[in-house]
């Protein structure tokens, strides 16, 4: 008979979306390495489709979806979420709770303090990015401020993936019952699944083609590109793609090609953007794509141009994948790159700055290479996926 695997703890992890952004990679990375040892749950919001569920339960993983657990505020959903997320704690009784992202973690933490009676579970928050550093209006910003000041004091554990969001919180007094601590993301480069450079491009030309197909010279344009420059990316402002379209602006027509996977709500003003200056022909739109990051070596170098981060994983993927990167000064960025070693560190919201960088690494194929070489090393050696899992599951 096979030997029955005693499992250690009860998880319940509840996350705001299950589109696959930072904190759904996280879940997924950091559960394929536990999930053996605990018994777990996770619950999704209803926002952002079902790309997370589809993939947990490739790994056995048992997935409920909360109607009401929104990411925007909304009083009624809000209330609403509570009460699904008592009945699923009350049903489930976690020896942990591990909240990811604001809207769970404060809904969370609540419910778990003011409706379920003698709770005896531990409960683990973990942050890829402060909700009051994205852009938008000052009253936005100061009300997740307080929130979070607020259901601190509701949490045992506090994660944050970066020295910027964690020297936010001490400043501003975000502090749990028992500790706050930093851990950094991580990636197995041996477990990524990059396509060769050459099936990669292959693969997103054919997307190109479908998506494109009233635009014969933007396809030829694409196939004789003579650097393709790329990035993967949730259409949220936070992430600063209409910077890379400006920075689109400064290649017109000089074999310089950019793409963007990824989708969300901007993309109706990307789109407009691209239309307004004429850029058809050089920056495609590929939309979604799963496992998106085994497309990155179809790129001759990366750039995040985000105006908010916390950790991102994409950049560290990218890294892994042996690509030249640039990226903005955000969040963790100058925690992960030396400016001109194993990348180019630049300011938010200065196309002009990105667009000398990519210059500079188009004119010089030996940059390029150090570049990436020295890129890799850094993930190989800094960023890895057995450190950030086994830091983690010792909180619990």
């Amino acid at each position: 008979m096979p030997q029955m695997i005693a499992k250690n703890k009860r998880i319940l992890f509840i996350i705001t979306q299950s589109e696959m952004g930072g904190a759904q990679r996280f879940l997924y990375n950091f559960l394929s390495n536990i999930q053996d040892h605990h018994e777990i749950m996770v619950a999704t919001g209803s926002d952002g489709g079902n790309e997370l569920a589809e993939k947990l339960k490739t790994i056995n993983i048992a997935v409920m979806t909360l109607k009401f657990l929104k990411r925007e505020i909304s009083p009624v959903n809000d209330i609403r979420a509570c009460f699904e997320i008592k009945n699923l704690i009350e049903d489930f009784q976690p020896n942990d709770l591990f909240l990811l992202s604001s809207k769970a973690g404060f809904i969370g933490s609540l419910v778990s303090r003011f409706k379920i009676q003698n709770s005896k579970f531990k409960i683990l928050y973990r942050i890829g990015g402060w909700s009051f550093n994205d852009p938008g209006p000052s009253w936005k910003k100061n009300l997740w401020k307080r929130l979070e000041r607020l259901s601190a004091g509701w949490k045992d554990i506090i994660i944050v993936n970066n020295r910027h969001d964690l020297d936010q919180a001490e400043k501003l007094k975000i502090k749990p019952r028992e500790k706050l601590i930093l851990i950094h993301n991580g990636v197995d480069t041996y477990k990524m699944g990059f396509l060769s450079k050459e099936e990669a491009r292959m693969k997103l030309f054919e997307k190109i083609s479908r998506y494109s197909g009233n635009l014969p010279a933007g396809r030829q344009e694409f196939f004789q590109a003579k650097t393709i420059v790329g990035t993967i990316a949730n259409f949220y402002p936070a992430k600063g793609l209409e910077v890379l379209i400006e920075v689109a602006e400064h290649f017109k027509h000089n074999g310089v090609v950019f793409l963007i996977i990824g989708d969300g709500p901007e993309r109706p003003r990307i789109e407009a953007m691209i239309k307004e200056r004429d850029l058809e022909h050089s920056v495609f739109l590929l939309g979604q794509m799963p496992d998106a990051k085994k497309y990155l070596p179809a790129f001759d170098m990366f750039v995040l141009p985000s105006l908010k981060e916390g950790f991102p994983w994409v950049l560290i993927e990218a890294m892994a994948a042996r690509l030249p990167v640039i990226a903005t000064s955000v969040g963790a960025v100058p925690e992960i790159l030396e400016n001109g070693r194993n990348g180019f560190i630049v300011e938010p919201n200065r196309p002009e700055q990105i667009a000398a960088k990519i210059k500079e690494i188009a004119s010089s194929e030996r940059l390029g290479q150090e570049l990436s070489i020295q890129a890799h090393q850094t993930v190989l050696f800094n960023f890895s996926e057995d450190k950030m899992v086994r830091e983690t599951e010792a909180l619990l």
